[in-house]
């Protein structure tokens, strides 16, 4: 991290992403597909600016780090759940992705009890979200133009599917490096050598965790 400012101009960015999913929200809603993709424009462009920025100007930090992936993520829920509540996606779609982040959520106290942190994003997590954050807005777009709809949509379906499957996958081996710590940790208090959650080598055994996720 090269800050840990708050008050800057790409968390600034970010702010203003964050602000408008509820924006995004109502024209999802009330059928407005026209600016509700013109906001999802506006949401990417944005989301590349600030971490252009923040890399440019040595501005990146850990709010930041927490920001984007949360205005990801809900632009994601927002899109599916306005499509599910409009018949255009499956609602059993919506669970399954929802389920996948309860499962992740389950592991937060786990990681916790034993002196971690939460453990970095798996590559296939981050092609998982790149491939939702595709696949939504362009089966969005198949409802809005008719001559273009005629391959967004199905384009769209192909990214919600690889999407769908990569990020289950990710979970599954978020999951298996969790286990893998606290495997390591009970290993390492039966020697009655420290662990995370003991001591002085804290950080050191939980900024390992992090790398090694």
């Amino acid at each position: 991290m090269d800050t840990d400012e708050v008050f800057t101009i790409p968390n600034a960015i970010s702010f203003a992403r964050l602000l408008l999913v509820p924006v995004f929200a109502v024209l999802i809603a009330t059928e407005r597909d026209g600016w509700a993709l013109a906001v999802l424009f506006v949401s990417g462009a944005s989301d590349y600016l600030d971490g252009y920025l923040a890399r440019r100007w040595h501005q990146t930090s850990r709010l930041g780090r927490v920001l984007d992936p949360a205005a990801d993520r809900l632009y994601i829920a927002v899109t599916l759940v306005g499509l599910a509540w409009r018949d255009i996606v499956p609602w059993w779609l919506v669970a399954l992705i929802a389920l996948r982040d309860v499962v992740l959520g389950l592991t937060v106290p786990v990681l916790s009890r034993h002196g971690y942190g939460t453990l970095e994003v798996h590559y296939l997590g981050k092609a998982a979200t790149f491939c939702l954050l595709y696949a939504f807005p362009l089966i969005l777009l198949g409802q809005v133009a008719a001559g273009v709809g005629a391959v967004a949509e199905p384009l769209g379906w192909a990214f919600a599917w690889w999407g769908t499957g990569l990020y289950w996958w990710a979970g599954l081996l978020y999951v298996h490096q969790v286990r893998l710590l606290v495997r390591d940790d009970a290993a390492r208090a039966r020697a009655g050598l420290p662990t995370a959650a003991s001591g002085p080598s804290s950080g050191e055994s939980s900024s390992t965790a992090r790398a090694d996720a």
